[in-house]
């Protein structure tokens, strides 16, 4: 199994899902290595964002308040900062800030940028994962190092009861060599 595929293969499954929809930059129109992963999914399932990805998160939230499990695409951990104010503000804190009236499930995808065959410099590049998880609660952060992970783990934070939101952080490099 290649790791590219593996995404694929997980992003195929959760477009079948009739509760799901896939929202970010590159997912309906190309233009990062993520875009390609999407390929099986139905169109309609698909909501290209602008460059806005405050907005994005909190769209995102509001999704899964409403009872869809949005997956929400930040190609890149750099362009996730962006969004920090809504995943560390109000998804993580929004369990405790409802006394447990509100869980909604979320999934986002992030990745480590790939520094080859192209080193696109330092602000693509940057793996912020533990400093994430330091400062968030009820998120939950999975590193993707492996392809024979992928599945698993989309399936897991897709199936999850306790419905805690679930940052998924792949690797671009991987894309071409796993």
């Amino acid at each position: 199994m290649k790791y590219f595929d593996e995404l694929k293969r997980a992003m195929t499954w959760l477009g079948e899902k009739p509760d799901t929809m896939f929202l970010g930059q590159a997912v309906e129109y190309a233009g990062t290595a993520m875009t390609n992963t999407f390929a099986d999914v139905d169109r309609s399932k698909l909501l290209e964002m602008p460059v806005n990805e405050d907005m994005q998160m909190g769209i995102t939230i509001g999704m899964a308040l409403n009872g869809s499990v949005p997956i929400s695409i930040y190609p890149r951990w750099n362009f996730l900062l962006l969004g920090a104010n809504q995943l560390v503000n109000h998804l993580d804190k929004i369990k405790i800030m409802s006394n447990g009236g509100y869980t909604p499930k979320v999934i986002i995808r992030t990745s480590i940028g790939s520094q080859r065959p192209f080193h696109p410099q330092h602000q693509h590049i940057a793996d912020f994962t533990p400093g994430f998880k330091a400062m968030c609660d009820w998120v939950d952060f999975i590193r993707l190092d492996e392809p024979e992970q992928i599945f698993e783990a989309f399936q897991y934070a897709y199936e999850r009861t306790d419905n805690r939101p679930t940052v998924l952080v792949e690797w671009g490099d991987y894309y071409g060599e796993k």
